[in-house]
Parts: C-alpha cells; structure tokens; sequence
C-alpha cells in the first residue's frame, strides 16, 4: 500500500531547483569532493545528526576520534560517536531497500547503547516532548508487517528518489520501529536511498541544517503526523535539501589546483586522450595551464606522454 502523500506545487518547485543544482555540481566536478572536504562533511553529519539526539560532543572531539585519539567525555556520548563512524565510513555495506540490511545498521549504530540492538520494538512507546506526548507510535504487534509494507514501497515504486527518500524518512518516524536510533536511522537511511541515484549525497551533510532548527524538523513531523500524510514533511525536507546543495557550491565556488585537476581526471579512467580532451572537462582554464597540467601529471607518474605537439597522446598509467 502506497504511503499517502501529495505532490504539491512547492514540492515540484523545489525538485526543480534541487535537480538543476545537482546538475551543477556534475559540471562542477563537485561529485568527487577533495579527501578534505569528504572528512570535513562526515563530521559534520555525524556531529549534527547525533547533536539531535543529545550528544554533547563537538566537531573537534569527533575528529579526534575519528583520527583515534583519546576523547574525554561522556562514555555513552563517545560510543554513539564511535558507532556512527564504523557506519559512515562503510556506507557502501548496507542496502537501502533490503530490511535485513536497515536492521544490521541499527545493530552496529546502537550496539553497547541499548539492549537489542537490530530488533523492532516489543513494548508500545510514545514521543513526548516536554510535558506533552507528541506522537503515539503504532502499536508493537504492527511493526513488522508496518515496516516491510515500506521497503516493499521502496522497492517498487516508480516515485522518484528525492521524494521516495522523503516518505521513507517520515513514515519511519511514524512508526518508531526501535525504542531508541530511530531519529538517526531515518536520517541515515534517507542519505543511503539519495546516494543510489546522486553519489553527492554521501558526502552532504543536511544533517546540520536539522540541528541548526531542530523546531522546524519536529513541526514538519507533528503536521504531517496531524495532516495523516507526510506532505508538509516532504516540503520541509526537500527545502533542506536544496538548501544543502546551496551551500555546497557556495563553499565550492573557487578555482581547483593543479593537483585536484589532476587527481580528478585521472579517476576518470580515461586510458588515452589529448590535451583538448581534458581542456573540455577543463573548461576554464587555458591551453598554457592544460599543457603545465598534464607535464605535472607525466613527472607525478599518472599519464604517459607518447607522441609531439598536436598529435600528443596521453595515457593513463
């Protein structure tokens, strides 16, 4: 049974505008983020996705331990942090549309915090945010079928994956299928269903942008939750999206050194090409600096030089 939700007009505005942005970053050859930046954004999704969830440990507690060095902070805090890195640096384990797989994740994000860990829940729960309950979760005996009605959805639904991504990540809330992780399962779980269609997403850290207002996250979950749909979530999540992607080529907006050219084009694995080839992958910059490029690149050992003038060739080693 297909999740209710409608698509509504800034639904559409808002998939136009995330699709034109990523567009740009292909251009931009901002799909393969520099080591630095692929560090620096991992951070940042783990520093914000836990800071939801109450970790008081900062961006650079984390890259401590991320670098393994001793941290002095709470133990839990430290544990959540050590979990969600094992997962975030072996993102490509884990299936986003297989339940054995989104259940092993919550294994390994939770493992030493609560008991029975990769296990749907067994008692009924609520959400309750100050004095108030804001959500009753279904109850137990629903969680199993409830869950494999959504990857069943996941799976076949021809709904495209910016808006599958949404309704997975709301609907997952809903149901609360864990007494503890289900905040950053459902947003880790979001980032794997991106990635299979836009591999940018591994490395964006929307993440921050929720921790930044945490108030309108929750709002976006309690009107969906009021509405029986999860429309006002998607909106609210595909604008944080866009809003993500922004910032991405804001902070991206500059030119690339020799060495980023350099690397970037030999993971192309083009075999053979010519100076004009990689002028068009290139497209600012000049003849003069392609032809320092590309001597650089022979004295580093990635290409070989075979041939004079116009009828160079250059091949990857």
């Amino acid at each position: 049974m297909k999740p209710p939700y409608e698509i509504t007009p800034p639904i559409l505005k808002l998939i136009t505008s995330i699709s034109e942005k990523i567009g740009e970053v292909n251009a931009n050859l901002l799909n393969k983020p520099s080591p630095k930046l692929r560090k620096q954004n991992r951070i940042k999704t783990i520093h914000s996705s836990l800071k939801i969830e109450g970790n008081t440990l900062t961006e650079e507690q984390i890259t401590a331990l991320l670098e393994n060095k001793r941290v002095i902070g709470p133990k839990k805090d430290v544990l959540e942090v050590l979990n969600a890195i094992k997962i975030y640096e072996n993102l490509e384990d884990y299936n986003p549309f297989n339940e054995k797989s989104f259940l092993k994740a919550h294994q390994n994000l939770m493992v030493g915090l609560i008991e029975n860990s990769g296990k749907y829940r067994n008692q009924s729960v609520g959400v309750v945010k100050g004095a108030e309950v804001e959500h009753i979760a279904p109850p137990f005996e629903n969680v199993p079928h409830l869950m494999k009605d959504l990857f069943e959805y996941l799976k076949k639904s021809d709904e495209i994956e910016l808006i599958k991504s949404c309704v997975f990540h709301y609907e997952m809330e809903f149901i609360h299928p864990f007494l503890d992780g289900n905040g950053r399962m459902g947003r880790l779980w979001q980032t794997l269903i991106l990635m299979e269609k836009y591999p940018i997403f591994e490395f964006l850290p929307f993440e921050t942008l929720i921790s930044q207002d945490q108030e309108k996250y929750y709002k976006a979950l309690a009107e969906s939750d009021k509405a029986g749909n999860s429309t006002k979530f998607i909106e609210y999540m595909l604008n944080v999206i866009d809003i993500s992607i922004r910032e991405l080529l804001d902070y991206n907006n500059r030119t690339f050194s020799e060495k980023e050219r350099l690397e970037y084009y030999a993971s192309l694995n083009k075999t053979e090409f010519t100076r004009k080839d990689y002028m068009n992958i290139f497209k600012d910059i000049s003849s003069a600096t392609a032809s320092r490029d590309l001597k650089k690149g022979v004295e580093l050992g990635l290409f070989e030089k075979r041939g004079n003038k116009n009828k160079t060739i250059y091949r990857l080693k």
